[in-house]
């Protein structure tokens, strides 16, 4: 029985070998298998690094004011008789907005100008009469000025009847009425703002050590977050004289055109300023870059020295600088005319077979416009 026990666990153990060792046999063929195995080349797209000419700028924040803006007020108390605006309408210089009731000014008028009529008959009375000696000179004098005096009441009481009829005192677009008919209005008491928008201020704030690069006259470029792809260009009209104490900054003032009026006072704005010197770079497209927090790299496409022949990628440490549009300026890693790898890049690793095919390649642009902007 002891034997047949012993005889059937030897058997057990060799048949658990032989199986250890045909399995031994797979895994030593899959591994040789794996060592011989290349993987078919990825396909690219690619771009080769360019010299390009770039127009030099300062950026910016900036916020938007009218060139002419006002909130019209009432200049003598008095009830509202007419309102001959509408709201958010744009209006002419001289066009009437409110009328107050003048009635208490017309009865005056008409006395005061009964008063500068009888002052005048008195005074060409005097006049004759003052050759015959019937009149003295103190008599004639004291016609005139009566005379004088009932004109200026008159022209008193005219001028308080024009400043109850309220117009426009520029050319603009009206704001959201604050007045209601029949309101007894005080002096200084709000009606309406009015805003000139075309054109438009922009004003922004540069460090001083960028003032030796200002002066009037540059080009300006404005871009506005609330409205995407709107592009607006413009001109330095002003430079502050003043640096300010606290943050060393200067004031730039630009005018911008604005006839479809888009922009509106107190919108903030992304602002690049133009300067006369360009930059010449080495520029390639910023989807050919690997960021990565222990460097940035690309993968240049090289000739395959080591195999038969074709193309491989050799990763290559990078050092970049200013964005531009859909390309990235380099400070350092690469050559004028070398290739790199411009999309896909996140998939690829040195050293890697590659097949070049540029047939679906984006188009690359320093000013792109999305086509849904």
């Amino acid at each position: 029985m002891k034997k047949r026990i012993f005889l059937a666990i030897i058997g057990l153990l060799v048949i658990i070998a032989a199986l250890a060792g045909v399995k031994a046999l797979q895994i030593r063929a899959m591994v040789e298998q794996g060592k011989k195995f290349v993987p078919p080349p990825e396909t690219v797209t690619t771009f080769s690094v360019q010299a390009q000419t770039w127009e030099s700028s300062l950026s910016a924040v900036g916020a938007l004011s009218a060139v002419q803006g006002v909130t019209v007020a009432a200049e003598m108390p008095g009830k509202v008789t007419q309102i001959a605006f509408e709201a958010g309408r744009p209006v002419q210089k001289g066009d009437l907005l409110i009328a107050q009731d003048s009635s208490t000014e017309k009865a005056q008028l008409a006395g005061a100008l009964a008063q500068a009529e009888f002052a005048r008959s008195t005074m060409e009375r005097t006049e004759k009469l003052l050759p015959e000696r019937i009149a003295s000179a103190a008599d004639h004098e004291s016609a005139v000025a009566a005379r004088e005096q009932a004109l200026a009441q008159a022209a008193g009481i005219r001028a308080a009847m024009e400043k109850k009829a309220i117009r426009a005192p520029f050319s603009g677009r009206l704001g959201i009425r604050q007045v209601n008919l029949g309101q007894m209005l005080r002096e200084g008491d709000p009606i309406v703002t009015l805003q000139a928008l075309d054109p438009i201020y922009l004003d922004f704030t540069l460090p001083q050590q960028q003032i030796g690069l200002l002066h009037r006259d540059l080009p300006v470029k404005v871009t506005v977050d609330a409205l995407p792809g709107l592009v607006v260009t413009g001109r330095v009209s002003a430079l502050n004289p003043l640096i300010d104490a606290e943050t060393r900054n200067i004031r730039v003032q630009a005018t911008l055109a604005n006839r479809e009026e888009k922009l509106r006072p107190g919108m903030f704005v992304n602002v690049a300023l133009g300067l006369p010197a360009r930059l010449r770079v080495l520029a390639i497209p910023a989807t050919a870059v690997l960021y990565a927090p222990y460097g940035d790299s690309v993968f240049v496409v090289e000739d395959d020295k080591k195999g038969k022949g074709g193309k491989v990628l050799r990763q290559q440490f990078v050092r970049l600088g200013e964005k531009r549009g859909d390309f990235v300026a380099l400070s350092a890693g690469l050559k004028e005319g070398e290739v790199v790898v411009s999309t896909g890049v996140f998939k690829l690793m040195n050293g890697q077979a590659v097949v070049v095919d540029n047939r679906l390649s984006p188009p690359f642009k320093l000013s792109p416009k999305p086509e849904n902007s």
